[in-house]
């Protein structure tokens, strides 16, 4: 199957030269502010790079890459934890045409292994601690030979970050690698949370695709300051003519945030913009739910939250913290395509939280223009090209494809994988997202859960969102997460109950409202198993994604077989 661009390319494109055009708009504008401790009188103190100042370092370290012997195209894993030396590497790895490849430190030792020695690096520019997991783990010893230590450098060889600037001279040519817009930019590994991590790769003309639907989709205007939770987000800022200010905080935990730290940065900065994981926005309003706190975001206007649906009495409760004029929005996509739509705060709790609790599904708004959806009828094969598509009418669920400006064509390294994710339309490619769902009769996108965690019973089949969210209505639910098991050669489905911090351990008196709750919804009523957890396994990056993988393992070993379960009273088992 060919990997064919969306449209005609303009013959130079690279994503790093928005950060020479907004040095040449605003040289001394405020690029990006890291906290650095605080001073005599107890103020959090800061340190910060201006525009200028992040792309002369850029363009120094560029210089030095190159005179370090790496080309053009060549890969470099990029280990550094969000600070100045990461938002200069990435920009000076750009500009050299050199790709990254970003992987999530908290993939695990054996997954991490795998995604680098797919992506066959030949730099590892990392902090010390990475570095010696790389020497210790073998990590891409096949291919690398350049290391560039972000630090001090121990025993393992190579140069340093300051070396390398060095070498790039405070004198010279800026460096702007002549890229198309096909070229690659990026690779990005995937959270992993519903398999393999997979390298995403990103051209240049992503980037720059999603700049711009960002851009128009949230009214981000010049001037803006931006907390970005989660670091990928802030390499939008500079394109975006908005400052960054890093949260000090361990970006693989965002539900372990400190609110706090997050008040006090956006009161002393007066920030507009805030991105962040649905675990995080859940930290920091039952933090303001707590006696005596007084928790108002009085200069922001806008949330983002990606990487999960963000519960309603979550959004609820951000409105209490936001002005007014404030919403919470919340973009649907995948790290294969972002933005392809999204919805408000405002409508969620004024119109679609009804059907949500009804079994209707979690509503994500509308597409943005110009992505476009289709629902096709659910396979687990693969497609080659659309011939071999049916669509799905209005109401029916299916799995959402979508191609736009941001769609990504293949992963690296996995041709396979490459191939099941994508259908060949007309000389474009479109992406599987995975996902399954349907468009209502106003031309809203409904998010049903994913297609491999549907459970297909004796009873028909059953998703998880529309099922979950029913139960999740319960005072003392925190969460619930819907798997199937085996139970005498028939697949049948459980609830896996995560109990709210102030209900008690679970019973048969919570299961049986459970178990009534159910029963009044058409999309619940062929639940009747249900065991308590004492905390659902999440993703790496967001915090958000329920595991439901390792749950349904779990689950399977305390379900008993073979057993046959009457309708009218629960199976309980802890």
């Amino acid at each position: 199957m060919p990997l064919l661009p969306t449209a005609p390319q303009p013959p130079f494109t690279n994503i790093a030269a928005t950060l020479p055009a907004m040095a040449a708009q605003r040289p001394h504008g405020l690029a990006i502010v890291v906290p650095h401790g605080r001073d005599r009188h107890g103020k959090r103190a800061y340190t910060h790079l201006t525009y200028q100042q992040l792309d002369d370092w850029s363009n120094r370290i560029a210089r030095g890459l190159l005179a370090c012997g790496l080309q053009c195209g060549e890969r470099a894993v990029l280990m550094v934890k969000p600070s100045l030396e990461f938002f200069a590497l990435t920009f000076a790895l750009f500009k050299a045409g050199i790709v990254p490849v970003l992987v999530d430190p908290g993939l695990g030792t054996q997954q991490l292994k795998q995604c680098i020695g797919e992506a066959e690096p030949q730099a590892f520019i990392g902090i010390p601690l990475a570095h010696a997991a790389r020497l210790v783990l073998g990590w891409g010893r096949a291919s690398l030979r350049q290391l560039i230590t972000v630090g001090p450098r121990l025993a393992w060889g190579g140069v340093t970050l300051a070396q390398v600037s060095a070498m790039g001279g405070e004198s010279g040519d800026p460096v702007l690698a002549d890229t198309r817009g096909e070229d690659t930019a990026a690779i990005l590994f995937t959270s992993g949370s519903t398999g393999p991590a997979k390298g995403a790769v990103y051209q240049h003309r992503h980037f720059l695709g999603q700049v711009e639907l960002i851009r128009t989709t949230y009214g981000i205007g010049p001037g803006e300051i931006d907390l970005p939770t989660f670091p990928l987000f802030a390499l939008f800022d500079p394109a975006l003519g908005m400052t960054a200010i890093v949260p000090e905080m361990d970006f693989s935990r965002p539900a372990a945030v400190d609110p706090q730290m997050l008040a006090e940065l956006i009161e002393d900065w007066g920030i507009t913009n805030v991105f962040g994981s649905p675990a995080l926005l859940a930290t920091v309003v039952r933090h303001a739910q707590q006696p005596g706190r007084a928790v108002h975001w009085h200069t922001v206007r806008r949330v983002l939250s990606a990487g999960a649906p963000v519960p309603a009495a979550v959004l609820e409760g951000m409105a209490r913290i936001l002005p007014a004029s404030a919403e919470v929005f919340t973009p649907y996509g995948a790290t294969e395509s972002l933005p392809v739509a999204s919805i408000g705060s405002r409508q969620v709790l004024g119109h679609t939280r009804a059907l949500t609790e009804s079994g209707a599904g979690v509503c994500v708004g509308r597409v943005v223009a110009p992505v476009q959806v289709e629902v096709i009828a659910i396979t687990d094969e693969a497609i080659a090209d659309w011939s071999g598509v049916t669509l799905c009418q209005p109401g029916e669920i299916g799995e959402i494809c979508v191609h736009g400006p941001t769609t990504t064509a293949a992963y690296f390294g996995r041709p396979t994988a490459t191939l099941g994710a994508k259908i060949e339309r007309d000389g474009q490619l479109w992406h599987r997202m995975g996902d399954v769902g349907y468009f209502d009769a106003e031309g809203l996108l409904w998010y049903c859960g994913r297609k491999g965690h549907r459970v297909q019973s004796a009873q028909g089949v059953l998703h998880t969102a529309p099922v979950e969210e029913i139960f999740n209505t319960h005072s003392d639910v925190r969460r619930t997460a819907l798997v199937g098991v085996r139970v005498d050669e028939r697949r049948e489905p459980v609830l896996c109950v995560e109990l709210a911090a102030h209900a008690k351990t679970a019973g048969p008196a919570l299961f049986e409202q459970l178990l009534t709750l159910g029963q009044g919804f058409a999309a619940s009523r062929g639940v009747v198993r249900f065991l308590e957890h004492p905390g659902f396994p999440v993703d790496i990056r967001h915090n958000a994604k329920i595991g439901r993988e390792i749950l349904a393992v779990w689950a399977q070993a305390r379900v008993p077989a073979p057993l046959s379960v009457p309708v009218s009273a629960p199976q309980v088992s802890q």
